[in-house]
């Protein structure tokens, strides 16, 4: 039997996971669990590195109460944040931003007068968004310049690697949501680098998934009373670890969501696909396991209900539990309002039930009366959007999809699953849940020669976890079909 642990952040909640491998299949254990989120400060947003530190510490601690030996560390976070470090000193420059903070909204100035959104696309293959890292570093470049002397940043799953005692060195597939990644060579791309005025030795050596990358400090193992366990870089990036645990099948084609505060729609392909189609659609290229590339598209998730559950729990007498919102949607009419998932007002953190009140007042809908109404408007779109975007991942790949896999945590809300099956109007197989966490265990497995490939990978994954098949009902496909059409001119 081999033991890892998998520490998986999320934007919103992050966890520490023993795995353990025996016969060919993963248990898991979850050992500690602590909420994450954006912290407001001198009127920026950040993420608070040192807590998120701290809790590491806390999760290796309990995973040793229960797993002395331990084979492996490995850490996934979410992407395009970095953290800027000392060279002399190794210590933290500033809290990193998170990549909500509106500092990026000036890409003409930082980014676009330089190098056009055009450009960027053809040379990178990633989806413009304004919180990718070349619009942040730019526009952090702007405004503190002396955080790029004598420094170099990690991007954030690199960087918590570093404070356990990790390599100073950045993980492929975090790197590739970068938007400054040569997705064929797999480096940076310094032409990009160098016509913004970045300095080129802040960026941070690139090294592949399922590779040893030092071991615990030896301040940790003397404050924790342990040996030099591991670390070991996997699919840093969030979604490449969820869709490495994906339990596709062996042949035959198949699409994917990693359903989160993100819910990322794709397929796994061979190399990189960049033309004018794929980029009006706002399809990126990211990296995966095996060399594998992401083809998928960004769409707001849960996101919209964690934001609109938070607003209402902070001004309502009574907490409202996720169960109630989608309780709160069954009683609502479907399809009465509907919104654009990624609709630009959605994004930074504020009062989310009104700016969907506002969203549909705005197109011409009416006026929202109730909190169901808000709900049902989430779950619909979403729906609905999935579908879209499905329908142009098969168009621009010239294959048709018959079922969708859906792995993260957004699989534990069973209305969406089955919305979502009745607007695609073919199955869909939810979970694993825990795919996230299991993808990075996996990945420290191969690392370790104790998993072969990422098919063994996926076999593991299929004779170790239950999944959930969603069938679609008829005539809520019907009545889906008579709206996408009014859906799709709000999603333009």
């Amino acid at each position: 039997m081999s033991s890892f642990l998998a520490f998986d952040l999320g934007a919103s909640s992050g966890r520490a996971m023993i795995g353990r491998l025996e016969n060919g299949r993963l248990s898991l254990t979850e050992v500690h669990r602590f909420a994450n989120g954006p912290t407001e400060k001198d009127g920026a947003i950040y993420w608070d590195y040192p807590q998120l530190c701290l809790e590491l510490k806390n999760g290796l601690r309990k995973a040793l109460a229960v797993e002395p030996e331990l084979d492996g560390i490995g850490i996934d976070t979410w992407g395009v944040d970095y953290v800027f470090f000392d060279k002399a000193t190794g210590k933290m420059r500033r809290w990193p931003y998170h990549y909500r903070d509106v500092r990026t909204d000036s890409p003409e100035t930082d980014v676009w007068n330089k190098i056009s959104k055009q450009e960027l696309y053809e040379r990178t293959g990633i989806q413009c968004m304004l919180l990718n890292t070349v619009y942040q570093l730019a526009a952090h470049h702007r405004m503190h310049p002396e955080d790029f002397r004598d420094s170099f940043f990690l991007t954030m799953p690199d960087a918590l690697a570093y404070y356990l005692g990790g390599e100073r060195t950045s993980e492929y597939t975090e790197c590739s949501t970068t938007n400054l990644l040569d997705p064929v060579g797999k480096e940076w791309d310094w032409e990009i680098i160098d016509r913004l005025g970045l300095p080129r030795d802040v960026f941070p050596e690139i090294v592949k998934p399922c590779t040893f990358s030092g071991t615990l400090s030896e301040e940790l193992q003397k404050e924790l009373g342990c040996g030099p366990v591991p670390i070991i870089k996997v699919g840093s990036h969030d979604t490449a670890s969820a869709v490495a645990a994906v339990p596709a099948p062996e042949s035959g084609s198949w699409a994917y969501i990693s359903a989160g505060t993100w819910a990322l729609l794709g397929a796994e392909i061979e190399k990189p696909f960049r033309n004018a189609d794929s980029e009006k659609n706002s399809f990126t290229n990211e990296g995966g396991l095996d060399g594998k590339i992401r083809f998928l598209s960004n769409i707001m998730g849960s996101w919209l209900f964690q934001e609109t559950r938070r607003v209402w729990n902070e001004t309502k007498p009574t907490p409202v539990s996720f169960a109630e919102m989608e309780q709160m949607a069954l009683s609502s009419e479907p399809c009465r309002f509907l919104i654009n998932p990624n609709d630009a007002s959605f994004v930074t953190p504020g009062d989310m039930p009104q700016r969907i009140i506002d969203f549909c007042e705005r197109t011409g809908q009416g006026k929202i009366t109730n909190d169901g109404e808000v709900v049902r408007a989430i779950y619909d779109s979403l729906a609905l959007y999935f579908r879209t975007k499905l329908n142009v991942l098969a168009q621009l790949l010239g294959t048709r999809y018959q079922c969708l896999n859906v792995v993260g945590g957004g699989t534990k809300d069973g209305l969406l699953m089955q919305l979502t099956a009745d607007a695609l109007n073919f199955p869909v197989v939810a979970g694993p849940v825990e795919a996230t966490a299991i993808g990075n265990l996996l990945a420290q497995a191969m690392a370790a020669g104790k998993v072969g490939s990422l098919a063994e990978a996926r076999r593991v994954v299929n004779s170790s976890f239950e999944v959930k098949t969603y069938v679609p009902d008829a005539a809520h496909h019907a009545f889906y079909n008579s709206q996408i059409e009014r859906f799709e001119k709000l999603a333009k």
